[in-house]
């Protein structure tokens, strides 16, 4: 199984600038930043079959990557 690219340039490509200078001036949004993509390096970890958590453990990693890019979202668009 091939693990989906979620990261945040995949997923928002319109607004790479504007990630990036998030990214470079606003420490609150380059720690959500990093934090989401740790979250989405595990889950491809679990598709790649690499890890094998529980299923409620999976399911509880991506309503966390979504809280987040929801989040990032918003400050992107703010």
């Amino acid at each position: 199984m091939f693990a989906e690219h979620h990261d945040l340039l995949h997923e928002f490509p319109e607004h790479k600038d504007r990630i990036h200078e998030l990214k470079t001036a606003d420490t609150h949004f380059a720690r959500l930043f990093d934090e989401y993509h740790e979250v989405d390096r595990e889950l491809r970890r679990v598709q790649q079959e690499i890890e094998t958590p529980s299923d409620e453990f999976v399911e509880d990693l991506k309503k966390k990557r979504l809280h987040l890019k929801d989040q990032l979202y918003a400050m992107i668009n703010g």
